[in-house]
C-alpha cells in the first residue's frame, strides 16, 4: 500500500505529467488519508472547484482518522514536534502511514525523513 502525501495529490490535479507517470507506475494500492482530503477541500476556491475535487478524490481509497492512528500521532508529535517542526497534518499522515505499513509518496521528505520506520518513496 503507498498513502500519497497532499502535494502529490496537488501535482496529479496540476497535470504534472512526471507526477502522474510516477504514480500510475505503482503496482500497490493508492491511499489518501482524510487528511489530505480535508487539506484539499480547504484549499478550493469555489462550489466548482470542490466538484471537480470530489470526482477526484472517488478515485482513492481514503484512509479515516481512528483512536489509535490519533495515539499514534499524539505520539509523533509528543516526539518530534519541537525537535523537528513536525505538524498536526504532517503527524497524522505519517501515523496513518505507520500503522498501515504502507509508504508514503511525498516531495516534501525533509517533512517526514526523521520519523523512525516511515518508509518514504
Amino acid at each position: 500500500m503507498i498513502i500519497l502525501d497532499t502535494n502529490i495529490l496537488i501535482e496529479i490535479l496540476k497535470g504534472n505529467q512526471k507526477t502522474i507517470n510516477k504514480v500510475q507506475s505503482f503496482d500497490e494500492i493508492l491511499v489518501i488519508s482524510s487528511i489530505s482530503v480535508m487539506e484539499l477541500y480547504y484549499g478550493a476556491i469555489n462550489k466548482s472547484e470542490l466538484k471537480k475535487l470530489e470526482r477526484f478524490i472517488s478515485l482513492f481509497k481514503v484512509e479515516y482518522l481512528s483512536k489509535i492512528i490519533s495515539v499514534k500521532a499524539i505520539s509523533l508529535v509528543k516526539t518530534y514536534a519541537k525537535s523537528h517542526s513536525l505538524d498536526i497534518p504532517d503527524s497524522l499522515i505519517a501515523a496513518t502511514t505507520l500503522l498501515a505499513n504502507a509508504k508514503l509518496f511525498t516531495y516534501n521528505l525533509k517533512d517526514f525523513s526523521y520519523i523512525d520506520k516511515l518508509t518514504l518513496i
